[in-house]
């Protein structure tokens, strides 16, 4: 009996010590991987505080939803608010989404035997063949087309004291025609605003490219009478501006508020914007479909990277989708702020203005 007790006695202590022993494991496992994850985000700068876990872990808007967003912009009379777009606020304009297969721009262009599609926005292709790029430029240029419900409610968010920045990816120079200010907008992209010779940098204006792209002209330099003029947009393998680089190292960082309409967020760097405003900072996505998620690799490590939908997530609490075309999300927004009229009355009043401009022209013609 004692042989036995003995026995059983050792066999406790021996799970005792390997219990203590898988849990001092565990410790150091997790400790290591603290480590890691306080490495990485430190290096990828997608912390910016060391209160992060804490700041993280709360819900920082009351409901989830729209609705949740509203309460937060009403309740935070200054709220700074930065708008990052994608060609999703420009597609009911008329303007076609390039990336979408059903847009058939790029099999318009099928006749000028492109390696691949993307190689129309390849400097170097563009240096061989520069009439496949104004091909697609025709399509693509402001000519006729009036902004839409979306921008003019970027516009609004201005007018009211409430914009920090918007951040555009088009190329359409639609946020300018919609009345934004300069100082107040960031095309990441590039645009078609101005141009320049790629061969003596001379200068020339929209209004110039405009006539010859709309006249089936590869538009040549009137200085040198050697350069093509190229739209001051980014192509593949170029730089994006200094001006995106310096003021999203700033705005970001001051953000109470992040609203991104109608982009796949795939392309970087603009797509890895979202991660960089506070920890507490809520994002609401406007889109036909969830994009921009935290991927497994992100999760597993603990990093502040992507969007998080899921609400069972210990780093929920910020983030909303609300699905549907961005015209039809920004009115209803508009609405629950009170400004739906004063909505509806701009883009009437504005399209009036910019028909009557259009009607003008022609007439001079």
């Amino acid at each position: 009996m004692s042989e036995h007790n003995d026995d059983a006695e050792k066999e406790k202590k021996s799970n005792e010590e390997a219990a203590n022993s898988s849990s001092e494991q565990e410790e150091v496992e997790h400790s290591d991987m603290e480590k890691i994850r306080k490495y990485l985000a430190q290096m990828l700068r997608l912390s910016d505080s060391s209160n992060y876990d804490e700041q993280s872990q709360q819900r920082v808007l009351r409901e989830l939803s729209i609705d949740g967003v509203v309460d937060y912009i009403k309740e935070n009379e200054n709220c700074k608010i930065i708008t990052m777009a994608g060609a999703g606020i420009s597609t009911s304009a008329g303007i076609p989404d390039f990336r979408s297969p059903s847009s058939g721009l790029y099999h318009n262009l099928e006749k000028y035997n492109l390696p691949h599609p993307q190689a129309i926005f390849e400097l170097d292709f563009f240096m061989e063949n520069p009439e496949p790029f104004f091909t697609l430029a025709r399509e693509l240029l402001p000519e006729g087309f009036k902004p839409t419900p979306c921008h003019y409610f970027i516009r609004l968010l201005w007018e009211k004291g409430l914009l920090l920045r918007h951040y555009t990816q088009n190329i359409d120079t639609l946020e300018r025609m919609a009345g934004l200010p300069p100082e107040k907008l960031v095309e990441a992209h590039g645009t078609f605003h101005t141009g320049r010779c790629l061969k003596c940098r001379a200068p020339y204006t929209l209004s110039w490219m405009k006539e010859k792209i709309m006249e089936g002209v590869v538009p040549k330099c009137e200085e040198c009478n050697e350069g093509v003029v190229k739209p001051d947009i980014v192509f593949f393998g170029e730089m994006l501006p200094e001006r995106f680089h310096f003021l999203a190292d700033r705005d970001f960082a001051q953000a109470d508020l992040l609203i991104i309409m109608g982009s796949s967020l795939v392309v970087q760097p603009f797509a890895s914007l979202v991660d960089r405003v506070r920890s507490n900072c809520p994002r609401l996505l406007i889109n036909k479909e969830k994009v921009g998620m935290q991927d497994r690799l992100s999760r597993l490590l603990g990093l502040r990277h992507g969007l998080i939908f899921d609400t069972r997530s210990s780093h929920g609490g910020r983030d909303v989708a609300w699905l549907g075309d961005c015209d039809t999300g920004c009115q209803l927004l508009a609405e629950k702020l009170g400004w739906g009229d004063e909505l509806k009355e701009l883009v009437k009043k504005e399209h009036e203005r910019l028909s009557a401009e259009t009607n003008a022209e022609t007439s001079k013609d």
